[in-house]
């Protein structure tokens, strides 16, 4: 279980799509949608991690008249029990801000990784080393495949117990810990620096050596490989599907959602949401704990 089979499709760094950088624009009219693309965290789930009953119908809903529902989340796959059950046909999940693409179907535990595109080892050194000189005292933690390890003064933010304690720049290194599995991502965390100036000055920092975003509400930023988010994932699986960004619909309300919100056809940001988000978004619905995502499915279920 903590080796990853080497039967994962490892996306090279250069897989971008340039499309995920567009505009937001009006939706297209008349434009049926075949994809729901929703995030999870303050936007599917109610703040008690709940998936409401009303929700829970909706998605129902929408498979059965032949629109597929993918979640994409900042999540690892083994914080997909939460909804494992309503992923329906295909069981598919975009999971880590697009660093994984993860077959739900058989259950917790026992998810099976269909894409996973990582972050190179040498690419998230680099990354630690830049931020460490532009913001002193930030602390990281390192997201595996199936592993978790972190430097011994990052916080208690997760409920798991992290399988080492080292320097990242130890757990990073060629010879260390869980070599055989690819990196996902790298979090980084500052105590005091205010979450968007931290995101900002990091992106600056770091460059193109990777994709930095935040979905945390403290200064908890998320570390990926070049071009890798949650739209250019979304993307390739549409593209696998024949699927045009004209013809998803997308839900978020934090900055990992925005590239997202942007690329897809009709987006919507959560009453709830960030204000980059509600201006990336083509709409707004409501908050998270008041349905909000399947308030617009209901709604465009009646116009089918």
């Amino acid at each position: 279980m903590r080796a990853l089979a080497r039967s994962c499709t490892h996306m090279r760094e250069n897989e971008r799509v340039t499309s995920a950088t567009r505009q937001p624009e009006t939706p297209a009219a008349g434009i049926p949608p075949r994809l729901i693309a929703t995030d999870l965290d303050g936007t599917l789930l109610r703040d008690d991690q709940s998936v409401s009953p009303r929700t829970v119908a909706a998605l129902a809903a929408a498979e059965e008249a032949g629109i597929e529902v993918f979640f994409v989340t900042g999540r690892p796959a083994r914080w997909m029990d939460v909804v494992s059950e309503h992923v329906h046909g295909h069981g598919l999940a975009i999971c880590g801000n697009g660093a994984a693409v993860v077959d739900l179907h058989g259950g917790p535990g026992t998810h099976q990784f269909v894409k996973v595109r990582e972050l190179a080892r040498e690419n998230a050194l680099d990354a630690v080393r830049l931020l460490r000189e532009a913001a002193p005292g930030t602390v990281y933690a390192v997201e595996q495949t199936y592993g978790f390890h972190q430097e011994p003064d990052y916080p208690k933010l997760h409920m798991e117990i992290p399988d080492n304690l080292a320097p990242a720049e130890e757990l990073l290194a060629e010879d260390g810990p869980g070599t055989a599995e690819p990196v996902l991502k790298i979090l980084a965390y500052h105590p005091s620096i205010d979450p968007d100036a931290f995101l900002t000055l990091s992106r600056l920092a770091i460059g193109d050596r990777a994709n930095v975003t935040r979905s945390s509400p403290s200064a908890l930023l998320e570390i990926s490989g070049p071009g890798v988010s949650k739209a250019s994932t979304l993307a390739l699986c549409c593209a696998e599907r024949g699927i045009s960004h004209e013809q998803v619909v997308a839900f978020g309300d934090m900055p990992n959602d925005v590239e997202m919100l942007t690329w897809a056809g009709q987006s919507y940001a959560m009453g709830n949401a960030h204000p980059d988000v509600i201006a990336a978004a083509s709409g707004q619905t409501d908050a998270n704990n008041d349905d909000g995502v399947a308030v617009v499915i209901e709604r465009m279920l009646e116009r089918l």
